[in-house]
């Protein structure tokens, strides 16, 4: 059996993870929660570069859930920086995925890490 077939149970219980990590945003008084769906359907998360690709989607979703999120009559979140940081932290935690925590690791410090609830792999936190 090759990887993506092994990891093919994995990788659902990711997009299904992943799709839990949300921008909070205010509406008429009312808090409401974006999620955003972020699939690795078709990516081998064990290879850098679906696992890169895989990043990108998690950036660009918890940009999106901060920014725009396609909502109609929301206010803006109060401070963009920390809800992106808090969405991408979240949806990399979830993800428990070696190659995309190192990924966050080239931009992020091991504390930010560890503020975010994400576990460093040894053979990461080695270096």
């Amino acid at each position: 059996m090759n990887a993506l077939t092994n990891s093919r149970p994995m990788l659902g219980a990711i997009a299904f993870a992943c799709m839990l990590f949300t921008g909070t945003a205010v509406a008429a008084d009312h808090t409401v929660t974006v999620a955003m769906h972020v699939s690795a359907a078709g990516l081998d998360l064990s290879q850098p570069k679906d696992a890169q690709t895989f990043y990108q989607r998690l950036k660009n979703a918890a940009w999106v859930a901060c920014t725009r999120g396609d909502r109609v009559d929301l206010v803006p979140v109060e401070n963009l920086n920390i809800c992106y940081e808090e969405a991408l932290g979240g949806a990399v935690r979830l993800a428990k995925t070696p190659l995309v925590t190192q990924l966050y690791l080239t931009t992020h410090t091991f504390a930010e890490a560890a503020a975010r609830g994400i576990q460093i792999p040894a053979q990461v936190a080695e270096r």
